[in-house]
């Protein structure tokens, strides 16, 4: 590798005679596989040494030097992004158990306040937490897990003040607003009630902060004396914990990236054993709600792709729920993906996905059958425009006939409706008020991209509704493309600031996702993984073929794996962009899934390859940023990290910019920001989030500023 002098010369004035930092090189080998890889800046993992963090600390520094002359730019995008947001709101109160839940947030103030009303809307609000309050004299906060007891005179609430994703669970009494001595600590997600209201569930994090003991503690009780009431061995799999609509049963769900096994536990008994549902066989997953009919029959709803590679719905009895016992009641469809299943005691709502698109399909239960084609007793929610987006929304009680929903677009802000499962009419219960945003401003459309095997790549845009295609508009390009996960299109009030500017606004729903089924995910994993990328470049071609933009005014981000897709994508077409917004990157591939030790690897080998062996290995480095920076041009680059994130480690995005710094041949921006005081979520406030976007905008617009069209609405 050869290194670049200690000098920066910028293409900006603003920039001019910035000196950014320079890691020293300290080689260390890797030998895998007869494969020799020299690693310079392995020595940034050490991140209790004083020098790493003066490093870090002065990749700021210098990001900010280089910022420094957008400053009046993020003030403004800041302001327009604040009053876009009503400071001063509430959400839709859920009704549960004679209470009516909700959180509210006041102006000024970071974060949310959880409150209640007992009987009616019209009744005295009794705060059940305030953050703001929790939050002071910490820089962060972040909160894991609310749960209120069934019988609703206790809160059980964890805290993560770090952003490590460790959390300190504690319990509130309602009647007095007074903590109780019980204190967890190293708590992760995941928290339910037993129904004795005495009994609390919870999961404990291994050295490698993965989810892997359930346990049981009874109020009043010391935390060191709680029955362990699972222990996972196996590192691949991770501990999740849910409880039925029905509250009859607590779930424990065991997952690996491609395996599920379930145990139910019953929550009516305080020391009940797990009763496992179905024991794991490798690549089958399944998910297992409760259902109770008005009648009081009982039975297990399982989602699974056992011989159902896009998932179908079975039923069994709870007292024999293994697979040989297993009924079906919606079969496979190779065209349409089942994401979920909701049961309340008449209805089963189904979340499920079709050419890329999210729907909701009502099955009436009442008379015990399920039917198909012409005699078919379910339907499908219409929905209001083309593109859009459905997800469940909080929904507690079994009985009810209503579903609430929330709905977006790229131009519809989020909306809430209940939907009658019975009558089939839908009552809209709140929209996101948008101070100063005109939707008929704006055009939503799908396009589809070419991929180099002939895959057609959907690409999901919002832009000015006169914008002219004439190749000159500059346009943000997101991706994600891992773990099955769809970037399903929904509204942001951030990019109104952009779309104001004359932007387009592009999704690229890549190979890796979950937006087109379950083949979609497998076509872009494992030896496969390269579809990502390429999905991506022909996403950006598209865009550029159909002049919407071009090269020299089109930045392209993504986060955390998506920082990898950006990565990528960037060493293998950097003519291809202007600029390149790396958030949390997971860039350092083959060295992260080469150690064990590192939170998520073991669990990822499923995802990406292990790579100690020989074909996963050469693979994974074929494509893996880090291993593949090269003496070439590259597009102005913003990487961002957090210091104490536990799911991508700092160094990675650290040591990637340190080598592109010493190896690219152009003067472009570099940069590099760390959160010394957060995580893989950047900073928690409503606020303080809104400054990191702000400056990440201004690089965007900075990025492409030198390209001028006469069809840019707004100003800078």
């Amino acid at each position: 590798m050869s290194v670049k002098p200690d000098v920066f010369a910028s293409v900006s004035s603003h920039q001019s005679d910035l000196a950014p930092p320079v890691a020293p090189i300290q080689p260390v080998t890797h030998r895998n596989h007869g494969d020799a890889r020299v690693d310079h800046y392995n020595w940034l993992r050490e991140r209790e040494n004083p020098a790493v963090l003066s490093y870090l600390e002065s990749e700021n520094k210098y990001t900010e030097a280089m910022l420094a002359h957008t400053e009046a730019l993020q003030s403004t995008l800041y302001g327009e992004m604040k009053s876009r947001i009503k400071e001063t709101d509430e959400s839709v109160p859920v009704a549960d158990g004679g209470y009516f839940y909700y959180y509210r947030e006041e102006e000024g103030k970071q974060y949310r306040i959880y409150c209640r009303k007992q009987d009616s809307l019209d009744a005295d609000e009794q705060v059940l937490i305030d953050l703001n309050v929790e939050a002071e004299g910490h820089d962060y906060l972040q909160m894991g897990n609310f749960a209120v007891s069934p019988d609703h005179s206790l809160l059980a609430f964890a805290l993560d003040t770090d952003g490590s994703e460790t959390y300190t669970l504690r319990v509130k009494d309602l009647a007095t607003g007074d903590l109780l001595p019980d204190q967890i600590e190293n708590t992760y997600y995941g928290l339910e009630w037993g129904n004795d209201n005495r009994t609390l569930y919870y999961t404990t994090l291994d050295p490698a902060l993965r989810p892997y003991k359930l346990h049981r503690h009874h109020l009043g009780e010391a935390s060191s004396d709680d029955e362990v009431v699972y222990h996972e061995e196996d590192e691949r799999f991770f501990l999740r914990l849910y409880k039925a609509k029905s509250e009859r049963y607590i779930f424990l769900a065991l997952g690996s990236a491609v395996t599920s096994e379930v145990y139910a536990i019953d929550a009516d008994h305080s020391d009940g054993q797990p009763l496992l549902v179905q024991p794991r066989v490798q690549d089958m997953e399944y998910f297992v709600t409760h259902h109770r009919s008005e009648t009081g029959d009982e039975r297990f709803f399982i989602l699974t792709n056992w011989e159902a590679e896009n998932f179908r719905v079975m039923a069994a009895p709870i007292d024999a729920p293994a697979r040989e016992n297993w009924q079906e009641l919606i079969p496979h469809s190779t065209d349409v993906m089942l994401d979920r299943v909701e049961p309340f005691q008449d209805f089963l709502v189904i979340w499920e996905r079709e050419s890329g698109l999210t729907h909701i399909r009502i099955q009436d239960l009442r008379d015990g059958a399920f039917y198909a084609g012409e005699k078919s007793n379910a339907h499908r929610v219409e929905q209001l425009e083309p593109v859009y987006t459905v997800s469940p929304g909080p929904n507690p009680d079994f009985t009810t006939k209503t579903l609430r929903y929330r709905y977006t677009s790229l131009v519809s802000p989020p909306t809430v409706f209940d939907y009658d499962m019975e009558d089939r009419t839908r009552t809209l219960r709140k929209q996101d008020e948008v101070a100063g945003y005109d939707p008929s401003a704006y055009t939503t459309e799908r396009i589809w991209a070419a991929a180099p095997d002939g895959v057609k790549v959907p690409i999901s845009l919002v832009y000015p509704a006169d914008l002219k295609q004439d190749s000159c508009n500059p346009c943000l390009l997101i991706g994600y493309g891992s773990y099955g996960m769809s970037y399903d299109p929904s509204f942001s009030s951030n990019h109104v600031s952009l779309l104001q500017r004359g932007f387009v606004v592009a999704y690229g729903h890549i190979r890796g996702g979950g937006e087109m089924g379950r083949q979609w995910k497998e076509d872009g994993k494992y030896l496969k993984k390269m579809n990502t990328f390429t999905d991506f470049i022909a996403c950006a071609e598209a865009l550029i073929d159909r002049n919407y933009t071009s090269p020299r005014s089109l930045v392209i981000s993504g986060r955390s794996a998506g920082g990898l897709l950006m990565g990528a994508v960037t060493n293998l077409r950097p003519d291809l962009f202007a600029g390149v917004v790396a958030g949390v990157p997971f860039v350092d591939v083959v060295n992260t899934m080469l150690d064990a030790t590192i939170p998520l690897t073991v669990i990822e080998w499923e995802e990406w390859g292990n790579p100690a062996e020989p074909d996963y290995y050469h693979y994974m480095k074929s494509y893996s940023p880090y291993d593949n920076v090269e003496a070439q041009d590259y597009p102005a680059i913003l990487a961002t990290a957090g210091l104490n994130d536990p799911r991508v480690q700092y160094w990675e995005p650290a040591k990637w910019v340190a080598k592109l710094r010493a190896c690219k041949t152009d003067n472009n921006p570099l940069m590099l920001k760390t959160e010394m005081g957060a995580g893989h979520f950047s900073k928690s406030g409503r606020y303080d989030y809104l400054e990191e976007v702000a400056l990440e905008y201004a690089f965007i617009l900075d990025t492409t500023d030198s390209v001028e069209c006469s069809n840019r609405s707004g100003g800078r």
